[in-house]
């Protein structure tokens, strides 16, 4: 994740006359011609959007030195989709978001659920999708949003499948 440094330099902004890459772009792939070896973020919101999808996507206890880190989200995947979920997840982005992203600032979140949309349920799948949108605060201007999907398989073998991406 990261952390503003507001000891070396202030914010940067955007600025489409340098080609200056700001971070490793998610999920990793090989870069195309002479950037480097990895695909890379351009712009501070492409590098927010990755951190959001990456800390969305990590579960507590998931990486080493850091096991505060993330959010459980993936295992409400079977729990029953209500308004009371759906404060608390929200309720924990936003704590989460004020820990390791204390310079975005989220104007909505909404959360849309297979369950919840749909006449026609499969109980195989089970489907989450986080809604965030948001902006720099630094920069208001920046005002953007992220979809990050959750879903969870279940296979014959009771087996669940999935992830985030």
């Amino acid at each position: 994740m990261a952390i503003k440094d507001l000891s070396r330099k202030p914010y940067i902004e955007d600025n489409k006359k340098h080609d200056v890459k700001i971070g490793i772009a998610t999920p990793v792939s090989r870069g195309t011609g002479m950037d480097g070896y990895f695909a890379a973020s351009r712009t501070t919101i492409e590098a927010v959007k990755n951190n959001i999808r990456n800390l969305l996507n990590t579960e507590r206890g998931e990486r080493i030195f850091q096991p505060t880190i993330g959010i459980n989200l993936k295992s409400l995947l079977f729990s029953q989709i209500d308004n009371d979920l759906i404060l608390k997840i929200q309720d924990e982005i936003l704590d989460t978001f004020q820990i390791w992203l204390p310079f975005v600032e989220v104007h909505d979140i909404k959360i849309l659920s297979n369950n919840l949309n749909s006449n026609d349920i499969n109980i195989n799948i089970n489907t989450i999708s986080i809604v965030i949108i948001f902006n720099i605060k630094e920069d208001p201007s920046t005002l953007s949003s992220i979809t990050v999907p959750f879903t969870n398989i279940i296979g014959e073998s009771g087996e669940t499948q999935g992830g985030g991406y």
